[in-house]
């Protein structure tokens, strides 16, 4: 990630020609859904949903979901893997941001950019998330806290693609709604498609 977030220069002032210019574009974005959305409901950071679960939010496969876990991608902060029959639990955060690298490595952007990306989304509150977009020209990614900034990047060339974090969260929140989340010391729920769940409650049947 370009790490600092990219300072607003204003898209007004100039000539009549660049204020339409930067109205147009602002007009492009605001259709694309990649400028700001209003507040977000939060969700408690102790509520942890398993590996299919996060899959499935995510819209990434299990192994990519193991491999980002054991490189130290993105790592499940509710619970990590412990040993033989531990189940990973992530946060609602953490599949936000599942969510995000999926869509940057889809565009391109290179691994060394999406990690610094992740520390910075890592880095920032909960509320904070939902006011930024990323935006990015395929190389390097930045962080835009304000309509002016997103509207600057694209009239500069740099912006050629974005993702509104608000925009991911609601789409995250829509995926979960129905899905089985736990909190850790608590009986795991029923996690429809969970095989080694299924094959412990079939013994224990069995016993």
């Amino acid at each position: 990630m370009s790490a600092d977030s990219t300072s607003g220069t204003g898209t007004a002032g100039g000539s009549g020609h660049s204020a339409r210019a930067g109205s147009g574009a602002a007009d492009r974005l605001a259709r694309q859904g990649l400028l700001f959305e209003g507040v977000v409901d939060t969700v408690p950071e102790d509520v942890g949903y398993r590996g299919p679960t996060a899959c499935n939010a995510a819209g990434i496969t299990y192994r990519q979901l193991d491999y980002w876990a054991r490189t130290g991608l993105v790592e499940p902060t509710v619970r990590n893997a412990s040993g033989s029959g531990s189940q990973r639990l992530y946060s609602f955060r953490d599949i936000l941001v599942l969510k995000i690298v999926k869509r940057l490595l889809d565009t391109g952007v290179s691994l060394q950019q999406i990690r610094q990306a992740v520390q910075h989304l890592r880095d920032r509150g909960v509320e904070e998330l939902a006011g930024i977009t990323l935006m990015s020209d395929g190389a390097s990614v930045y962080e835009c806290t304000s309509a002016d900034e997103v509207v600057d990047l694209v009239q500069g060339g740099q912006g050629v693609f974005g993702i509104a974090v608000g925009r991911v969260w609601r789409e995250i929140q829509g995926s979960l709604h129905e899905l089985p989340a736990e909190r850790p010391g608590e009986p795991p729920a029923e996690h429809p498609g969970d095989q080694l769940a299924a094959r412990r409650k079939a013994r224990a049947a069995g016993a």
